[in-house]
């Protein structure tokens, strides 16, 4: 409140949802989709909605959503309560994974915070531990955990703005899209738009990892040079051989290719990906690019869903090929290009469709690496682990 001024002096109620459509608010949580659409579609149901805050953040390369929950816990809780406040919802539901347990620490005080302050009103405000599978941080496959079943992947419709948990109209809205939605709440339109492009207003915070000096959590101005980033986070500290941009559902750029890439959906999509999670993976040329991507091939194939058949077996046909490839021991890109083909767009959710554009970007951009594999077996090179694989362990799902 001292920072940014009390909620009380923010727009509140319906006009908040035309605020948020002039501000061209997109969702920070992968899919990019406009906030005020998602805000309208859910207030104009018939039954009293439930507002859902997605922190579960189980892209494994991410940590821009726990670290905002815990730094600025009380912004999100603002922008959850002042978009149910839009929707007309009374409860407040606020998802964050197992392996959280700081952040659940810290929202449970600033919870405490609030409702010694009474500043919520009658709305509720709780929090929620949800499994961290990989296809749990998808909204449908939340809100099923939310309604007492497994954490997967919902087939639709009706979507959650139609019937959700409990089956009332659900807005399910990630963590740092109601923090930006706090502020121009505040603000206003104009302010947000000072930043970003036209079609993309506003900042962005970005994980940015690997072979860079200053690894962590950046916050750009959406339509920002890639090569902007990497100076904002110190440069390289080696040679890099590629940058994963988007995360696991995300795709490959070269280095050369990258350093003039625009950092918004726009952009990103007209190179064949998109910014998905915001996270972003320099690959030291040091490591064995074909070993970190097989290995993470097989983390996303054991990760279905195991709800449909080409997700299930095609996701496992593609690591399996990845793997061979990866210690010389048979050419496998031709079934491999078949497979990737035949198993994108075959699933129940974006599942399949992420796995396979990360494997498709993979051998197009190591050919070379993947040819010196197949001629003279495994590399010299180590994997060194850049590519993060969370442990496998009980109760994940």
């Amino acid at each position: 409140m001292r920072r940014y001024g009390s909620v009380r002096d923010a727009v509140t109620g319906p006009e908040l949802i035309s605020l948020v459509e002039a501000s061209g608010l997109r969702g920070r949580g992968g899919a990019a989709f406009p906030t005020g659409v998602k805000l309208r579609a859910v207030a104009t149901q018939r039954q009293r909605p439930v507002v859902v805050v997605n922190g579960v953040e189980a892209e494994p390369a991410s940590g821009k959503d726990r670290a905002l929950l815990r730094a600025t816990p009380q912004l999100v809780l603002d922008g959850a309560l002042l978009a149910a406040g839009a929707v007309g919802a009374r409860e407040v539901i606020v998802g964050v994974g197992r392996r959280g347990i700081q952040e659940r620490e810290v929202l449970a005080a600033a919870i405490d915070a609030r409702q010694r302050k009474r500043i919520d009103g009658r709305v509720s405000l709780r929090v929620v531990v949800a499994p961290d599978a990989f296809v749990g941080g998808e909204e449908t496959a939340l809100i099923q955990f939310l309604n007492g079943g497994p954490a997967k992947p919902m087939f639709t419709p009706p979507r959650p703005f139609e019937r959700g948990v409990g089956g009332a109209p659900t807005l399910v809205q990630n963590v740092e899209t109601l923090a930006h939605l706090a502020l121009i709440a505040r603000f206003g339109a104009p302010w947000f738009r000072e930043l970003g492009t036209r079609a993309e207003p506003g900042s962005t915070l970005l994980t940015f990892s690997g072979a860079v000096a200053r690894p962590g959590i950046h916050e750009m101005a959406l339509g920002t040079p890639l090569r902007e980033l990497l100076a904002d986070a110190g440069g390289a500290t080696e040679p890099v051989s590629a940058y994963l941009v988007g995360g696991y559902f995300g795709r490959w750029f070269t280095d050369a290719a990258a350093r003039d890439l625009l950092l918004h959906e726009e952009h990103v999509a007209a190179h064949g990906g998109g910014l998905g999670a915001r996270v972003i993976v320099a690959l030291p040329a040091s490591t064995c690019a074909v070993a970190e991507v097989a290995r993470v091939a097989r983390y996303l194939a054991d990760e279905s869903a195991g709800q449909c058949g080409p997700c299930v077996h095609g996701l496992r046909a593609i690591a399996d090929a990845l793997a061979r490839i990866a210690i010389g021991e048979a050419d496998e890109r031709q079934r491999l290009a078949r497979w990737l083909i035949e198993v994108g767009g075959r699933g129940a959710c974006r599942h399949p469709d992420g796995a396979t554009r990360f494997a498709a970007s993979s051998v197009e951009v190591f050919a070379d690496e993947i040819e010196q594999h197949l001629r003279y077996g495994r590399c010299a090179a180590p994997d060194q682990g850049v590519l993060p694989i969370p442990p496998r362990g009980r109760g994940r799902r």
